[in-house]
């Protein structure tokens, strides 16, 4: 795997242009690892008439068969023994089931480097000690999401004065303490430590709505920051446009938009979207996005909606070298963004069921007309 460690190590997070011969070198030898060592996935590509050595140039990754995320969440599919594995992290469950992807130490350690190398870009380390406000779910033995693990992760940035959680185990069920959350805020505010807030930003916007009605408004310490991923899940109806959750944040916080961070990622897919400054996600050098149209699943060109193909040689624990995932996405040229970074950038559009992926043409189609 010396392609996988070569590619994890490349001092630009964002060189996708120079490294297309190395990912592709690492999938190849990524997809003969699992190849091997899952039977299941052997029977897939078998079927399918492919084989690791057809990844002869980068556009035979379109080639390979993808997963779809169901997949995982109705199967379990490891290419080695659990002893072998340091940890497995799940999805959050859609009505009781998620996906279990594991992560033996070659993986986990390409995780820990690329987390190094896009935090340093987007600053997102300091010495300077922070209280923690997190968006999200108190770690508990009997939760092993990744979204739990991520955003407990995240906290790790800076030396942690103190973290407050939103959601808090309490008679064997999560329960939201928003309460909690803001009187944490309060008191943090007159303190002279910078609060970071990690998690969902549905949460962050209950939260700021809680206190604008309350009329609470403060000014955090100067180095604040907001970190935000993990999307909006059951509260989409809720969902409010990003300009309009960034201007909460500073009318109640005193937070600039500039300080705001998001994330974009998935367990079956566990690669670090950070946004830029302008906010967009531009595709990493560890990964390879293609959109897929929605009838056919051919590959589409940049600027045209579709299904969202994502590819990584990660791990070797689970093969997930190439997942669909049920968002609808638009790849768009980097120049187009502006920020100076010149790698494609993904913005999803929202997501479907399976069971509509076959109707959700029209959605697209007026989008595009949009």
């Amino acid at each position: 795997m010396k392609a996988r460690s070569r590619l994890f190590r490349w001092k630009d997070p964002f060189a996708v242009k120079e490294t297309e011969d190395l990912f592709l070198a690492a999938m190849r030898g990524n997809c003969r690892f699992q190849y091997t060592h899952c039977e299941s996935y052997r029977k897939i590509l078998d079927h399918f008439h492919f084989s690791p050595e057809d990844l002869k140039e980068s556009k035979d990754m379109e080639r390979l068969p993808f997963l779809p995320t169901w997949v995982f969440k109705n199967h379990i599919l490891f290419s080695m023994p659990k002893r072998k594995m340091l940890i497995q992290a799940t999805s959050s469950g859609t009505k009781g089931k998620f996906s279990r992807v594991g992560f033996e130490f070659g993986g986990l350690w390409s995780g820990l480097r690329m987390v190094l190398r896009v935090g340093k870009w987007r600053n997102l380390f300091s010495i300077c000690p922070a209280h923690y406000i997190v968006l999200g779910y108190k770690p508990h033995k009997g939760n092993e999401t990744a979204v739990t693990k991520t955003a407990y992760g995240a906290t790790l940035f800076t030396p942690a004065l103190s973290r407050t959680f939103a959601l808090k185990m309490k008679n064997g069920a999560y329960e939201p303490d928003l309460d909690g959350v803001i009187d944490a805020v309060v008191r943090h505010s007159k303190g002279h430590f910078p609060v970071r807030f990690m998690g969902f930003p549905s949460y962050l916007y209950f939260v700021l709505r809680k206190m604008e009605e309350q009329k609470i408004e403060v000014k955090l310490p100067k180095g604040s920051k907001i970190l935000l991923g993990g999307g909006w899940k059951q509260f989409y109806t809720e969902q409010v446009d990003k300009q309009t959750l960034y201007e909460l944040a500073e009318k109640v916080l005193g937070v600039k938009e500039s300080e705001v961070v998001e994330f974009f990622g998935a367990v079956e897919h566990p690669i670090l979207y950070c946004d830029c400054p302008k906010h967009h996600f531009h595709v990493p050098v560890y990964s390879r996005v293609i959109i897929r149209d929605v009838d056919t699943l051919a590959p589409v060109g940049t600027g045209q909606v579709g299904l969202v193909n994502l590819l990584t040689p990660m791990t070797l624990a689970t093969p997930i070298l190439s997942i669909m995932t049920d968002d609808l996405g638009v790849l768009h040229e980097g120049k187009e963004c502006g920020c100076g970074i010149e790698s494609p950038y993904l913005e999803i559009i929202g997501r479907i069921g399976f069971q509509d992926i076959q109707t959700c043409a029209a959605g697209a189609s007026a989008y595009l007309k949009k």
